[in-house]
């Protein structure tokens, strides 16, 4: 029995193109790319998943991995499945965000810990939207959703065929700068509140100079805030949903 090399880099390539834009979106995206999910555990997810889209997936010509074309087909791969993780990325990282701005207001930005999922210190405010952020994205199968928008990539940019990259990367930008806004109008209600007490302080200091505004006024900030941060959360819920289906959304545009 005789298999020609060809017949082996067709059988190959049905599997290894889908394999990488996957992999990629694993490696970047929320929940998946966390510390805590062992990198054997995304390989495993990502040849499960190839196994069971690639035989709805358009035909192939056979391309050659190490040539020059294929070079560039694994780049092109890959950079898909990043941009496609990396804009879930940037939803939550512009949680850690208001809760950095929050703390920052409140007298709490040394209050740092490390964050599972990116292994740098953040705010503990800052984690604290990120876990409620990572949670009810999985309450909501935000991950499935994920999943769902990846298979569908396929169909609107199937492996080989051109896109303009600099469009995606700069619609990207845009999107990255429009979230960012939104997230400190999340953390606008508290930030105000807060800034409303120091400016109550201020004048307290004024009236009463012999009072020490520092024993009396930081633990007061701190307190005010935590209320604010309480009496917010109730509204933080319908923001992330928000969110959320701007993030998919906006994933869906690039890809179609």
């Amino acid at each position: 029995m005789e298999i020609a090399i060809d017949d082996i880099m067709a059988m190959t390539g049905d599997f290894f193109w889908p394999f990488l834009r996957i992999s990629a979106l694993f490696a970047v995206a929320p929940v998946f790319s966390a510390r805590s999910v062992p990198v054997r555990v995304r390989i495993i997810l990502a040849l499960l998943i190839t196994l069971l889209i690639q035989p709805s997936l358009p035909y192939l010509e056979p391309i050659e991995p190490l040539s020059a074309i294929g070079f560039l087909l694994i780049l092109q791969q890959l950079g898909i499945g990043i941009v496609m993780g990396l804009i879930m990325q940037i939803v939550m990282s512009a949680l850690v965000m208001a809760g950095q701005a929050i703390a920052t207001t409140m007298g709490l930005g040394f209050a740092s810990s490390v964050d599972p999922q990116n292994g740098v210190q953040v705010t503990m405010l800052g984690q604290f939207y990120l876990i409620i952020g990572t949670l009810y994205l999985l309450a909501v199968d935000g991950h499935l959703l994920l999943i769902d928008v990846l298979v569908q990539s396929f169909v609107s940019i199937p492996v080989g065929e051109p896109f303009n990259a600099a469009e995606i990367f700069g619609n990207v930008a845009l999107f990255t700068a429009e979230l960012f806004v939104a997230a400190i109008l999340i953390a606008l209600p508290v930030i105000v509140g807060v800034l409303l007490v120091n400016l109550a302080f201020g004048v307290v200091t004024r009236a009463a100079p012999q009072l020490n505004i520092f024993a009396v006024g930081f633990p007061a900030t701190m307190l005010a805030g935590f209320v604010l941060i309480l009496f917010s959360i109730p509204v933080l819920f319908p923001t992330l949903t928000s969110f959320f289906a701007v993030g998919f959304d906006f994933m869906r545009t690039l890809v179609n």
